[in-house]
């Protein structure tokens, strides 16, 4: 069993950006700088032999390169309780439709479908006891950032390994967005 998600890695100057954002927030675990990704689609913990359909079908994805802007911050909660902080992403339709097109690859391999909804976001850090009005104050202080576009060429089949530092992440195969997208 391998636990799987398909994600772009922002390139060296996005990370650096993300990683000014990762400052003064009190139960804040910060996400290292090579785990900054947007994740595309989550497999999760599946088979060997899944894991090579998931592969064949992510490489059957097309589309071409296209510029994305991160944009914002938000936090998710659980019953009110902030669990972790993003970095948000401008609405984008190219990133939307190769989501889109990353969900039906992993319904092909055999993988349920994803019924959450999806928010392009990036991870900064996960929350433990954080005060939810310093969280409030963070996102406050941070709303206004936004990072010039950078263009995305490829995305990536990522494996996730736990630790007691919190999970590393591996790219197991890229995928060139070197065809043109042709509809949804």
């Amino acid at each position: 069993m391998i636990r799987l998600f398909a994600a772009i890695a922002p390139p060296p100057e996005a990370v650096l950006w993300l990683q000014r954002l990762q400052d003064d927030l009190r139960g804040a675990r910060w996400s290292p700088p090579e785990n900054l990704h947007l994740t595309l689609r989550f497999a999760g913990q599946i088979a060997e032999r899944q894991a090579d359909d998931l592969d064949a079908e992510l490489e059957t994805v097309q589309g071409g390169p296209f510029d994305l802007t991160l944009r914002g911050v938000g936090a998710f909660e659980d019953r009110g309780t902030p669990r972790a902080i993003w970095a948000g992403v401008e609405r984008n339709q190219a990133l939307e439709v190769l989501q889109r097109r990353c969900e039906s690859a992993a319904r092909r391999a055999g993988l349920p479908p994803d019924t959450r909804p999806w928010r392009a976001h990036v991870t900064l850090a996960y929350l433990s006891n954080a005060e939810p009005e310093r969280v409030g104050r963070w996102i406050q202080q941070n709303n206004l950032a936004r990072l010039e576009p950078f263009e995305v060429a490829e995305f990536g089949l990522y494996s996730s390994w736990p630790s007691k530092e919190g999970s590393h992440y591996r790219l197991e195969r890229a995928y060139p967005l070197n065809r043109p997208l042709r509809g949804p």
